[in-house]
């Protein structure tokens, strides 16, 4: 039952990031967007990631999704023409839908020893003795609990990069606000 919810959910969300490339009005993007990441937020409810799932929706789907649909709307951005122009275009398109969909269907069968197998060439290592800090990071999980082994490396690891990223999310508002008032 989970796996068909699951392989339902994950058909959602790349069928909504499939329309949110195509649709011509970028208000109609952001929507498509918006069903791409609750989709995602489902797949980790089924995967056990109740805190990460929670995050999804508040964050993304919340808050930076009303800030994107928040811009177009200042932007006052219409109806616009399609950027993908001619058949050498939709050909060249064709192609590198193809070639990742082969590429995702061939991961599909991969499971975490034949992964290990084939980065260090041998069967007598476990998936866990190769992906070591994946196994760190779940025996943090269980003796910290889900929000302190995402809040230690956050706050201290990737403090630099988290504040550098807000700090481009701020210059990002400020350049639509400063885009929209030469407009008016």
């Amino acid at each position: 039952m989970a796996e068909t919810i699951f392989m339902s959910l994950g058909t959602i969300a790349v069928l909504s990031a499939v329309f949110c490339i195509l649709q011509r009005n970028a208000l109609a993007s952001a929507i498509w967007l918006v069903l791409t990441m609750l989709s995602l937020a489902g797949m980790y409810l089924i995967l056990g990631a109740p805190f990460i799932a929670a995050i999804q929706v508040l964050v993304y789907t919340g808050a930076i999704m009303v800030l994107f649909i928040f811009v177009i709307m200042l932007l006052n951005l219409g109806e616009g023409g399609s950027d993908i122009r001619g058949p050498v275009a939709r050909a060249g398109g064709l192609v590198l839908t193809v070639g990742l969909a082969s590429f995702l269907l061939r991961l599909g069968g991969y499971d975490p020893a034949q992964l290990a197998f084939e980065l260090t060439g041998t069967t007598d290592l476990t998936a866990a003795d190769v992906f070591s800090a994946a196994e760190a990071g779940r025996q943090a999980a269980e003796s910290q609990g889900v929000v302190g082994a995402v809040a230690g490396p956050l706050f201290s690891t990737y403090l630099i990069p988290f504040e550098v990223t807000s700090i481009l999310l701020l210059a990002a508002i400020i350049g639509a606000v400063v885009l929209a008032k030469r407009r008016v």
